[in-house]
């Protein structure tokens, strides 16, 4: 075989002789640019067939490296503990399957050609590589650079690793300019074949001991690989064994202390626990708030994948289900201000004239009387908190067992508070029907006539009692007992005075110990309440120690004595808090996670159903029509039918695989989808006089490189580390070459050897474009490290100062521009290229 066996210098025949499917029938008569025109909106649309495939490819991939088992472990203090631990480690997924997954096309394309074209080299397949991993080092890093917010800043954490990827990534392509040009130029024996292939479970191998400090060379947290503890009974032996290759002087439970390798829910449970009694302090904030507080509280500290960030970036391009919800700028802003204690605690009688950002308007008691002879019962609202703005709150009267106009006139209308103003009433008018009636209640509400800056208290509702006696009542406690959480901060008990409230009363309060001691539990002591004439409920408010620590439940005692004269006390006189310990409180942490739908392993990256499948691909963004926008339901409208098709793939946990079915036919409908793009690539090319180097580089490695593109940059603006974001790339450009090109070469080479023949590769443009790239990614590695170690760019990979910061980004995309220009000069000045 002979290297001119390439070269076409007919354009007829080199278009008729493009396609291993296309063209699906006789196109010699059509129109040359109308078929032009079709075969790029071919190629567009298959681009996003491909990305909704490759979607659920990487939701089984997710599914499969998500896998974990539980493990036994005694603690210091002697305690049997089970916790779940990853069997998949994370740098051999990321440089596996998780690469696999967002190379599978380019892969698979270079696979595809030599095969269907005679075990014959071809142009699209190594210049997609490359030109994938030109515009994924540079472009996607400048994006990744450009879009931190000013002031902040990312940097690997896994240098070391990173270091590793990336030395592999530049003796990838240097490795292949010398097999092109300079070991055996314009062929590939069999041996240059099987080291390029064997260089990929090289990477992973050694990349794999720098991560696990085999070698004594620090790359991430230690962690204990599940599959060696799952097969063997005898971990303390296994362990004694790791250290002793390791030099870790570590305990099995100090290593799983290091949080290295415990499942995303275990780590994430405590902090949503904590955040919640963050927001516990805030009553006032209604349940569907609290849950997309919690929620993205949780998603602050999960450590998402590579596939979480490429399927979440996928459906944005497809306008499929989001993984990562979208939040409302109330609702961040509101977050925000909760972490960094901008938000004072809303409790009765609370100040927030200091440092409250928002007005606070609320009944200043939650239920008054008065006689039906007085005709008139007025409720005070105030408002607290900031005072510098304008507040208007709607009241509204509410029936209870007292009839508007038959026994109070109706009254609706808003309060306006002005600025500094404190204080406002309303007045309602009381029938007097000069009959006997038991006594009757109706209630008068509050609303915000506007919610800016302005937030409505814990008493929302006045209840008016309409009596008919003129006794001063008796005063008791609304319940006999309390239950309460050690983090509430303070328990509210609450004072009823019953059976009159004529004349102003007043009672004394004192706290006793039992189990819990005054002063190391809570804050008590003694006090007096003061009902005013017509006052019918009063609160005390007493503080709860949280000291952090397990105790057993304790309890207190509040007694009511000395009523004022004419006044008595009621039935319960004495009521009992108990303070119980947090931990008491995992059933109620459970179910708010559940609700939440907090699934923190899976992510809700994949479905667990047919039903679910099809249900996300017939529905705009997943059935989320009210979060949607139009561009939405236009890239739904474009995509619907490879989504339903897809729909088909088995979904990831079908019959309990684990994944594996659907990788498996997920990554047959890719190789055909593939295929296709091959055909159309190259057929296109030829009808606009584009050689096949040139599409390979410019349009097939941008359609297929846009979701990673998108990823990223959510993972660099999401994650705390570059890890994610540009840590992979390297990674991910090694594994192009080392299997897209390796295994294919494998296969090519073998073949003609059995036919006593050599694979011709002819170097050409691809040396060229591998020389080039080489280059400019030394250039790129080598700015990200000075960016890394110099102050003036932030001392980190990404962001920092503003200007130093577009200029990185704008250099790295000149440096892409540089490459695919100069590629393009190679090509068309070629004296074996064909016009």
């Amino acid at each position: 075989m002979e290297v001119d066996d390439y070269i076409f210098c007919n354009r007829t025949d080199r278009c008729e002789s493009k396609g291993l499917i296309l063209p699906l029938t006789d196109e010699s008569d059509w129109n040359e640019g109308f078929r032009a025109f079709l075969y790029f909106a071919g190629l567009i649309w298959s681009f996003f067939a491909v990305a909704i495939i490759a979607d659920i490819f990487m939701c089984s991939i997710e599914v499969i490296t998500s896998k974990t088992s539980k493990l036994k472990i005694a603690t210091p203090q002697g305690k049997i503990e089970e916790v779940e631990i990853r069997v998949w480690n994370d740098t051999v997924a990321n440089l596996t399957l998780m690469a696999l997954g967002s190379s599978a096309p380019e892969i698979i394309l270079s696979i595809i050609e030599i095969m269907g074209n005679g075990f014959k080299s071809g142009e699209l397949g190594p210049s997609t590589i490359v030109g994938s991993a030109a515009f994924n080092l540079l472009v996607i890093s400048a994006v990744c650079v450009a879009s931190i917010p000013e002031s902040e800043v990312r940097r690997v954490k896994l240098i070391k690793v990173f270091a590793v990827t990336a030395s592999f990534s530049m003796f990838a392509y240097v490795w292949l300019f010398l097999v092109l040009q300079v070991i055996s130029p314009n062929i590939v024996d069999v041996w240059e074949a099987v080291f390029t292939f064997m260089c990929f479970p090289l990477l992973v191998v050694v990349a794999y001991i720098i991560d696990k400090d085999f070698c004594g060379v620090k790359g991430s947290d230690m962690d204990v690989e599940a599959d060696v503890v799952v097969k063997n009974s005898s971990f303390d032996v296994l362990w004694r064994s790791f250290n002793s290759v390791s030099g870790s002087n570590m305990t099995p439970y100090q290593e799983l202390s290091a949080y290295s390798n415990l499942t995303s829910s275990q780590l994430t449970k405590k902090k949503v626990a904590d955040f919640m009694k963050e927001v516990g302090k805030h009553p006032d904030l209604d349940e569907e708030t609290i849950a997309k507080l919690i929620a993205l509280e949780a998603a602050q500290h999960e450590h998402h994948s590579r596939a979480w960030y490429r399927v979440n970036a996928t459906r944005g391009l497809t306008g499929g289900s989001k993984v990562q919800p979208a939040l409302d700028g109330h609702v961040m802003e509101l977050y925000h201000k909760i972490k960094n204690n901008e938000l004072a605690p809303i409790r009765p009688g609370t100040d927030l004239s200091k440092d409250g950002t928002l007005a606070v308007v609320e009944f200043v008691t939650a239920s008054v009387a008065v006689f039906e002879n007085e005709k008139k019962v007025r409720v005070e609202v105030d408002r607290y908190g900031l005072e510098s703005n304008q507040v208007q709150v709607k009241y509204e009267t509410v029936d209870g067992t007292a009839e508007a106009n038959s026994d109070y006139v109706p009254a609706k209308g808003t309060l306006v508070f002005e600025a500094g103003e404190t204080s406002k009433y309303i007045d309602i008018e009381i029938i007097d029907d000069y009959e006997w009636e038991p006594d009757e209640t109706f209630f008068v509400k509050l609303t915000l006539d506007t919610k800016e800056n302005t937030m409505i208290g814990r008493k929302t509702i006045c209840e008016v009692t309409i009596i008919n006696d003129d006794d001063p009542g008796k005063l008791e406690f609304a319940k006999n007992t309390y239950l309460v959480k050690e983090s509430i901060g303070s328990v509210i008990i609450t004072v009823n005075r019953v059976d009159g409230s004529d004349g102003k009363v007043e009672v004394k309060w004192t706290t006793k110990d039992i189990e819990a001691v005054n002063g190391s539990d809570y804050i008590g002591g003694e006090g007096i309440l003061i009902f005013e004439h017509g006052e019918r409920e009063k609160n005390i408010e007493i503080p709860i120690i949280d000291d952090q620590e397990y105790e057993k439940d304790e309890s207190f005692e509040i007694e009511l004595s000395d009523p004022s004269p004419g006044a008595d006390l009621g039935r319960l006189k004495k009521t009992v808090v108990t303070i119980i310990n947090d931990d008491d409180y995992t059933g109620v942490l459970d179910r708010v996670v559940a609700i939440t739908h907090i699934n923190i392993d899976r992510l809700r990256i994949g479905n667990s159903s047919y039903a679910d499948q099809f249900r996300d691909a017939l529905n705009v963004n997943g059935g989320d029509v009210e979060n949607s926008t139009t561009i939405d339901y236009v890239l739904h409208f474009i995509t619907i039918y490879f989504k339903t098709v897809f729909a088909c793939v088995p979904p990831p946990n079908f019959l309990n695989s684990g994944g594996y079915i659907c990788f498996v036919v997920s990554l047959c409908f890719i190789a055909i989808l593939t295929a296709l793009i091959s055909d159309l690539a190259s057929i296109f090319g030829c009808l606009v006089s584009l050689e096949d180097s040139i599409t390979a580089i410019t349009l097939v490695a941008l359609g297929t490189s846009l979701p990673d593109t998108f990823a990223s940059r959510t993972a660099a603006l999401n994650e705390k580390y570059a890890d994610n974001s540009i840590g992979n790339v390297t990674g991910s450009n090694s594994v192009n070459v080392f299997l897209g090109l390796g295994l294919p070469w494998l296969i090519a080479s073998v073949y003609w050897a059995a036919k006593g023949d050599t694979f011709s590769v002819p170097a050409g443009s691809l040396a060229f474009s591998v020389a080039v790239f080489t280059v400019c990614a030394v250039v790129c590695i080598a700015l990200l490290m000075v960016r890394r170690n110099l102050k003036f760019f932030g001392s980190a990979e990404l962001g920092g100062p503003k200007w130093p910061k577009i200029g990185s980004a704008i250099f790295l995309v000149s440096l892409w521009l540089l490459y695919i220009i100069l590629s393009i000069v190679q090509v068309y000045t070629s004296e074996d290229t064909c016009v």
